[in-house]
């Protein structure tokens, strides 16, 4: 497997004019995808100091305009970002603390691209997202085995 290039090799490959903003947005978000433009900021301010919002909202604009960065926006969230560009995943996420997760398409080659009926639409793309409640979030509401909420009652079993 060939190893990742540079966030300079990929920008100049892309003909995207190299800044020391865009390098370091572009490395925050290979650092920590799915991560919202305000994580990012963080991250790049923490990086090469200080930068503004809006460069770092302009850096992630031609970043994805380019095929560099995806954006995703799933329902009632900000906007996150990730590296992993070109394929047709998927994303599962946990409806109480937000993480975020890659799937793979559900049923093999990019499956979903196929409806019953297109209506005229060539269709290019596919959005899915599963929505639930991660492991560590639902094991932070259970009751603890130890100590059952009403001791006359024998503590629930797991499934």
């Amino acid at each position: 497997m060939p190893s990742p290039l540079s966030p300079l090799t990929l920008l100049r490959e892309r003909g995207v004019q190299v800044t020391p903003q865009r390098l370091a947005v572009l490395r925050a978000v290979s650092a920590a995808p799915h991560a919202t433009a305000d994580d990012i900021a963080a991250t790049v301010r923490a990086d090469i100091g200080a930068v503004s919002q809006q460069a770092v909202y302009d850096a992630l604009r031609v970043l994805v305009d380019r095929g560099l960065v995806r954006r995703i926006q799933p329902a009632g969230s900000p906007a996150r970002f990730e590296d992993r560009v070109g394929d047709n995943h998927h994303h599962m996420i946990c409806r109480s603390c937000g993480r975020t997760i890659d799937i793979p398409c559900a049923a093999g080659f990019a499956p979903c691209l196929h409806v019953e009926d297109d209506h005229g639409f060539v269709i290019d793309e596919a959005e899915v997202v599963y929505w639930g409640r991660c492991a560590t979030c639902r094991a932070s509401d259970r009751p603890s085995l130890s100590a059952p909420a009403n001791p006359q009652a024998p503590p629930k079993p797991e499934h």
